[in-house]
């Protein structure tokens, strides 16, 4: 069972999660999600569970308690989905049409 837990302070570490959940039986993973860019907690992680009746245990029991000074959400992780791709490439630039050659010359009158 995935068990996705949200509300986590950002001091919270995989260890820390792996610890609040072996109480309730064993686990295969522990992983607290960060910023790509910075490294820092993101505020929530996941754990797995192989056992579901351990898994629906700890989160009955963790869902709104308080853990390091937060209190947590904790549920059932829904598969992750595919996100919309909005427009993406293009021809970038312009949208108007109007190319770019605005104008005519100004090279002086021609008589």
């Amino acid at each position: 069972m995935n068990i996705y837990i949200s509300g986590l302070s950002y001091n919270v570490s995989d260890a820390d999660l792996n610890e609040l959940f072996a109480e309730y039986g064993e686990i295969s993973s522990s992983k607290i999600i960060t910023d790509r860019e910075t490294g820092r907690s993101r505020g929530f992680g996941f754990v797995e569970m192989p056992n579901d009746a351990e898994g629906q245990k700890a989160i009955d029991e963790l869902n709104g308690v308080e853990y390091d000074g937060k209190v947590i959400a904790v549920s059932v992780a829904r598969p992750r989905t595919e996100r919309p791709s909005f427009g993406g490439g293009g021809g970038g630039g312009r949208r108007d049409n109007r190319g770019g050659n605005g104008g005519g010359g100004g090279y002086g009158r021609r008589y």
